[in-house]
């Protein structure tokens, strides 16, 4: 479900890019809303797909992209072998902290965002066969992490519905405090 992003002040790209990456954010916070661990882990359908596995997994990727347009290598670095723990949760690992962490990383996107000196400027795309060998602008990486939140929010409203009947309007309302409004 779409919630209303602001329009940015005259002029402001990064903060309507902004937005609407928090945006679709919260379609997969929202998603987790009044949930157990048990129910978060849960994979309603034939996909491998849970809730606290996306979680996980757009946190990794959000973390990645942002490292890569530093110059950085990303801080997890999923082989073949241990590319199915971006899924889910691992060990001692909680929706609480996954929520916490990612909450981090986007403060840490928002500040590597706001500080660049302009959406033009560009970093190479990781040296990787499924990547042409070229150059990417700040502004695409916005839209990339918008993409990937949002589609995987999609996921997440299925994956909900599956759980428990409720949908993004529900959660919306939920989240707002508008108890027993949907």
């Amino acid at each position: 479900m779409v919630t209303h992003v602001s329009a940015e002040a005259h002029g402001d790209e990064r903060g309507a890019l902004l937005g609407f990456l928090e945006e679709a954010r919260g379609g997969i916070r929202r998603a987790l809303l009044g949930l157990t661990e048990e129910q978060a882990a849960k994979k309603p359908s034939a996909s491998e797909l849970s809730l606290s596995g996306l979680l996980k997994h757009v946190a990794e990727v959000e973390q990645g992209w942002v490292a890569r347009a530093k110059g950085e290598e990303p801080p997890v670095r999923r082989t073949e072998e241990n590319w199915h723990e971006c899924f889910q949760l691992i060990g001692e690992e909680t929706v609480e902290q996954q929520l916490a962490h990612w909450a981090e990383i986007a403060g840490q996107t928002e500040e590597f965002i706001r500080a660049v000196p302009s959406l033009n400027d560009t970093f190479a795309l990781p040296d990787q066969p499924w990547f042409p060998k070229e150059r990417v602008s700040m502004r695409w990486l916005l839209l990339r992490l918008i993409s990937e939140m949002d589609r995987h929010a999609g996921h997440a409203d299925i994956i909900r519905e599956s759980l428990d009947g409720r949908t993004a309007f529900e959660l919306v309302a939920m989240e707002q405090g508008y108890a027993g409004q949907s």
